[in-house]
């Protein structure tokens, strides 16, 4: 008896593994077709190796006559359920990645992509995943847009800032070389006047370089460990002389030593940047604040004027590129440039994996700078 039985496995297991390498290279056959279809290639090979194993067990004669006849009967009613079933559930999937190949093909435009509801887990997975694609791909195309169109907003605006004073030099280089101007006191002045020109020019060339650096992602940090105080320090000291002739008061506040890990001279130009921006549109006689802080645990810089506020509207496009808030693009006679130092200034904290913000506070506005302590404060 055991022999037999030891024959019986044998045989039915061979015959198993025929049927199943058969099905595995119908599968891969088909491995480019419906989801269907391969599901009722599992089931016919479930089918076709039970059927297998009962006509080795017949063909030994363990089961004859009316038995093998209801063994038979019961393994055919079986396979054909589970092939039902495995049609059943083959539609439903067949089904369900229809509806989400039709969901990708109603995306608009706009990129906003609107999953479909009652898909299996896998294939719900897939949706939110492609969910998330499109939600990044939409980003990615409004910072596009937002981007060409301040580079074409850049190059209008900075072509008239260029414009003027390379009229003014032109003038004043021409009047010289014709001999229309020879007192000294005049051909000084104009001399003087030129090379304030040249320098500011100069200054807008330095952003323009700066900017296209910051924008290219070329922007190389040498990072080191600087307190804020000596930061704030360091651009009242610059920003004095303008100060002093705009006739505005700094003031600084530095709560403790605030360390953190920076590049000090591209950390400075963006405070800088944000002080001269505050001194700008401070009135006379006003004052201006510059405090280093640690707050939420984040240090925080941050810069208050008296600038009367900026307009709500205008707030979202502070930091945008040769953005000024005013309604002229003459060049100011204290030479504020292109209206890029505070898309600079954005810039360079981002690149310190910081923030910045401007709020309306007090008689004026409040920039601030928050940026990630490397090291605890005690």
């Amino acid at each position: 008896m055991i022999p037999e039985m030891l024959e019986i496995v044998a045989v039915t297991a061979g015959l198993g593994l025929l049927v199943a390498l058969t099905g595995l290279g119908a599968m891969r056959l088909l491995r480019e077709r419906s989801i269907g279809v391969m599901l009722a290639v599992v089931a016919v090979v479930s089918v076709v190796a039970t059927v297998g194993g009962v006509v080795a067990i017949t063909l030994k004669m363990i089961i004859a006559g009316g038995s093998r006849d209801i063994v038979l009967s019961v393994v055919a009613v079986g396979g054909l359920v589970g092939l039902g079933v495995a049609t059943v559930l083959a539609r439903r999937v067949v089904a369900a990645s229809r509806k989400l190949v039709d969901a990708v093909h109603a995306v608009p435009p706009t990129g906003e992509f609107t999953p479909p509801r009652g898909l299996p887990a896998e294939l719900d997975t897939i949706a939110r995943t492609l969910d998330e694609a499109y939600e990044r791909l939409r980003l990615g195309h409004e910072r596009e847009r937002a981007l060409e169109s301040a580079r074409r907003e850049l190059v209008a605006w900075v072509s008239h800032d260029l414009r003027t004073p390379l009229a003014g030099m032109r003038a004043m280089a021409e009047a010289l070389e014709d001999g229309v101007v020879s007192d000294p006191e005049t051909v000084g002045r104009y001399h003087t006047q030129i090379r304030l020109e040249v320098d500011r020019l100069a200054g807008m060339v330095g952003d323009l370089f700066e900017l296209s650096r910051i924008h290219a992602g070329a922007l190389r940090l040498s990072r080191s460990r600087i307190g804020l105080g000596d930061l704030v320090a360091d651009a009242l000291a610059g920003a004095e002389p303008l100060a002093r002739a705009k006739g505005v008061r700094l003031a600084a506040h530095a709560e403790r030593v605030v360390p953190v890990e920076a590049d000090a001279g591209e950390l400075s130009r963006a405070l800088r940047n944000l002080v001269d921006n505050a001194i700008r549109h401070t009135p006379h006689d006003g004052t201006v604040w510059v405090r280093a802080s640690v707050e939420e645990g984040t240090a925080c810089l941050s810069v208050a004027d008296c600038c009367g506020g900026i307009p709500a509207e205008d707030l979202p496009r502070v930091f945008d590129v040769a953005f000024r808030g005013e309604a002229a693009r003459t060049p100011v006679a204290d030479g504020a440039g292109a209206g890029l130092g505070l898309a600079i200034a954005r810039g360079i904290v981002e690149a310190h994996e910081g923030t910045i913000d401007v709020v309306n506070a007090g008689p004026g506005c409040r920039f601030e700078i928050r940026l990630p302590l490397r090291h605890p404060v005690a």
